[in-house]
């Protein structure tokens, strides 16, 4: 059943104002009268309708769906600025993965460089991009985008999470196989947990002590060095067998 999310109450009659969304339901999937979709409104909840007028793309609720999917963590991926589409790439898996939210920065060592136009394009492409990886996961919500102009204004972020987890390849090196099973281990349910990737060249130095100063763990994700868009994808996947599927 297609999954469609809507901004808004859920109060019946519920009229659908966005036109992307109402051009998919009517045209390409050729919805009609009493033909039944899921719709996900501002709460997170799932719930069943049915097209009740196609003239006024307008929806009947039926009823509530006890479905949620999402990570019992809220995780925020945040990654150095990458090269070319590779956050695009980023965003529309981790979504799939379970990430809350969606952040990248100028890291030092970052050969894309993006200013404030730029960024704003970009946001608008990711928003789209996560916005369809979420409902054909079948998310509860679709994940935020933020996109740093400043290292210093998302490093002024870090203290609102509850763990903040570092992908460092120097970690790996000296096998500490060990460190991401640690780093998650005695997580509550909704925690807001941080992790950070640094772009093609890694992280610096530097970067590596602010994160520290923070509290951050660094934690190495297996014996292979991984590519900037493959870590978080490991890194999620990794986290949803320790948090989900081993309870």
């Amino acid at each position: 059943m297609q999954q469609y999310f809507v901004k808004g109450s859920a109060i019946s009659p519920v009229t659908i104002e966005d036109k992307e969304t109402s051009k998919h339901m009517f045209q390409v999937m050729r919805l009609k009268e009493e033909d039944e979709v899921t719709l996900v409104f501002d709460d997170g909840i799932k719930r069943l309708a049915r097209v009740l007028d196609m003239e006024n793309r307008q929806f009947e609720l039926i009823q509530e769906l006890n479905d949620n999917v999402e990570l019992p963590v809220q995780v925020t991926i945040a990654s150095g600025f990458p090269k070319g589409d590779k956050l695009e790439f980023i965003a529309q898996k981790v979504t799939e993965l379970g990430a809350s939210q969606i952040w990248a920065f100028p890291a030092d060592w970052s050969v894309a460089k993006w200013d404030g136009k730029k960024l704003d394009k970009k946001v608008e492409k990711l928003e789209k991009i996560a916005l369809g990886a979420a409902e054909q996961s079948k998310r509860n919500i679709v994940p935020s985008i933020k996109l740093f102009e400043k290292k210093a204004d998302f490093l002024a972020q870090l203290d609102q999470f509850d763990s903040i987890i570092v992908a460092y390849e120097e970690s790996a090196k000296e096998g500490e196989a060990a460190a991401l099973l640690q780093a998650v281990t005695g997580l509550e349910t909704g925690a807001k947990l941080l992790f950070i990737f640094g772009p093609e060249g890694g992280l610096s130095p530097v970067e590596i002590e602010s994160f520290e100063a923070k509290g951050a763990a660094l934690v190495g994700l297996g014996p292979r060095i991984l590519r900037a868009e493959t870590a978080p994808l490991y890194a999620l996947s990794a986290l949803s067998v320790l948090v989900e599927l081993e309870k």
